[in-house]
C-alpha cells in the first residue's frame, strides 16, 4: 500500500514541499495530496501590488502540478486531528471532482483525507493584536481576496482621500509605496508603533526616507493605535489620524487550527519542530513556513516570511525522503542573506544582512535593487510553476517497511 502524505496549504512552502518529495520519491510507492483552498498559486509577496491595482499572472495549480505524481484537492482545511491521521475537508465543487458531479442535494462537499505522513503548511494571517475596530472596518494585504477588496476599495476613494496604512515592518512598508505610486491622487501615510523600518542599516533607513518623500507618504512613528474607525484611527487616549481607508499591515498570526489540535505549539500557535521540520510532538508531521516554529542561525527563531519558507521547504521535504528511503537524514541551520523591500516599481532596498538576521553595512538601492528584487520574484514563482525542473530526479523506492505505516522516531 502506498504511503500517502498529504500536504496542507500551497503558498510557497507548502507548494515547494510538494514538488520536492514528488522529485525525491519514486510515485509507485507514494501518494501526494497537495490541499489548498485556492485553485491557484498565490504569490503572497506580490500581494501589494494586486492591492494597488495590478493585474498578476494565473498560476493554477492542477496545471501547476500536472505529470508529476502530486494530486491537487481545491479545499477548505476544516479540522486535523493528529491523533486519527485524519483532515476534514470542505469544497465547494466537490473532492477533485467536476462541479457538476457534486451532488444537488449539498453544495458543499464535505471530505475526511486520511494520511501516513502530514506536512502543515497552511501558513499565517493578518493579527489584529487585540485592537478595537481592526475586524471591523481595516483592510489588509494578508490574501489574495482581501487584497482585491482593499484594490476595489481604493478605486472608490475620491482624489485627495487618505489611505493610512498601520504598521512599521516590510509589508507595511512595501504597501504604502505601491499604492502611493500607483495612486498619486491620494494621499498616503504609515503609521506604527515604534520605527518604520527600524531593524534596517543607517543607509537603507536615509533610502527609505528619501523614497516616502519623494512619494509623499506621511510617517507618523510612536504612534500607539488603540481602536480603528470607519474613518481613521485613534491614537494613544486622545489622538487621532483621519484616514477614509486603513490598511492594516502591524503582524501576522499563524492560522488558528494548529492550536486546536494536540501538537506541541508555541505560544504563538505555530507548530514546534526539530531542526528537520519535524514536530517535536508528532514524528508523523512536518510543519512548514509560517506555520513552524523553528530554531534558525544563532539559535534565534526563524521569522515568518518568504526568506525562510524555501528553505525550510527543502530541508523538511529531503529529512522526508531521506526517512522515507532509507538514507542519511539532512541537517542543516537555516540563516539569512538579505532583506529585500520594494519601493513601488522602479526603487527597492536589498539590505544584507548575518545570519542571524543582523543588517550589515552592505546596502543595495534604487534602480539597481528594484531589479534585484524583481528577479527573486520572478525566479522564485518560476521555480513554483516548474516544481520537477530545478532540482535533479532522484526518485527513489520507499525502504522495506515504510509503506502506509507512520514514520516514527526511530527511523531518524
Amino acid at each position: 500500500m502506498k504511503h500517502r502524505i498529504v500536504v496542507l496549504g500551497a503558498g510557497y512552502a507548502g507548494a515547494v514541499t510538494a514538488g520536492r518529495l514528488a522529485k525525491r520519491l519514486h510515485r509507485d510507492d507514494v501518494e501526494i495530496t497537495l490541499v489548498n483552498a485556492d485553485p491557484d498559486f498565490v504569490e503572497r509577496v506580490r500581494l501589494h501590488q494586486l492591492a494597488s491595482g495590478q493585474d498578476l499572472p494565473r498560476r493554477p495549480l492542477r496545471e501547476v502540478f500536472a505529470g508529476t505524481g502530486v494530486r491537487v484537492r481545491a479545499a477548505r482545511v476544516t479540522a486535523v486531528d493528529v491523533d486519527r491521521k485524519t483532515v476534514e475537508l470542505v469544497d465547494e465543487q466537490g473532492a477533485d471532482t467536476p462541479a457538476h458531479d457534486t451532488p444537488a442535494h449539498d453544495p458543499l462537499a464535505h471530505d475526511s483525507l486520511a494520511y501516513d505522513t502530514l506536512v502543515y503548511a497552511l501558513g499565517s494571517t493578518v493579527a489584529d493584536n487585540g485592537v478595537p475596530g481592526v475586524a471591523e472596518h481595516a483592510y489588509d494585504v494578508a490574501g489574495k481576496q482581501s487584497a482585491l477588496r482593499l484594490r476595489a476599495r481604493l478605486a472608490e476613494v475620491a482624489p485627495g482621500g487618505t489611505v493610512l496604512v498601520v504598521g512599521g515592518g516590510l509589508t507595511a512598508i512595501e504597501a504604502a509605496a505601491e499604492i502611493a505610486e500607483a495612486h498619486p491622487d491620494l494621499r498616503v501615510a504609515i503609521a506604527a508603533r515604534g520605527g518604520v523600518g527600524d531593524w534596517l542599516s543607517d543607509k537603507a533607513r536615509r533610502h527609505l526616507r528619501g523614497a516616502f518623500d519623494r512619494l509623499g507618504i506621511t510617517v507618523h512613528e510612536r504612534a500607539d493605535i488603540t481602536r480603528v474607525g470607519a474613518d481613521g484611527v485613534v491614537v494613544g487616549a486622545a489622538g487621532e489620524i483621519p484616514a477614509q481607508v486603513t490598511v492594516w499591515t502591524a503582524g501576522f498570526t499563524a492560522h488558528p487550527l494548529a492550536a486546536a489540535t494536540t501538537l506541541e505549539v508555541s505560544d504563538t500557535g505555530r507548530i514546534v519542530v526539530d531542526d528537520t521540520m519535524r514536530s517535536v510532538s508528532h514524528p508523523d508531521v512536518y510543519a512548514v513556513g509560517d506555520a513552524a516554529f523553528a530554531q534558525g542561525a544563532g539559535d534565534k527563531p526563524l521569522r515568518m516570511g518568504c526568506a525562510t519558507a524555501n528553505p525550510m521547504a527543502w530541508l523538511a521535504a529531503d529529512a522526508l525522503a531521506a526517512r522515507l528511503t532509507g538514507r542519511k537524514v539532512p541537517r542543516t541551520t537555516i540563516g539569512y542573506a538579505a532583506q529585500c523591500v520594494s519601493l513601488g516599481r522602479r526603487d527597492a532596498i536589498v539590505q544584507r544582512v548575518t545570519s542571524d538576521d543582523r543588517p550589515t553595512s552592505t546596502v543595495l538601492t534604487g534602480r539597481t535593487a528594484a531589479r534585484v528584487k524583481e528577479f527573486i520574484c520572478a525566479a522564485t514563482a518560476w521555480g513554483i510553476s516548474h516544481p520537477t525542473s530545478m532540482v535533479p530526479s532522484r526518485r527513489r523506492h520507499l525502504a522495506s517497511g515504510r509503506g502506509s505505516e507512520a514514520v516514527t522516531a526511530s527511523a531518524s
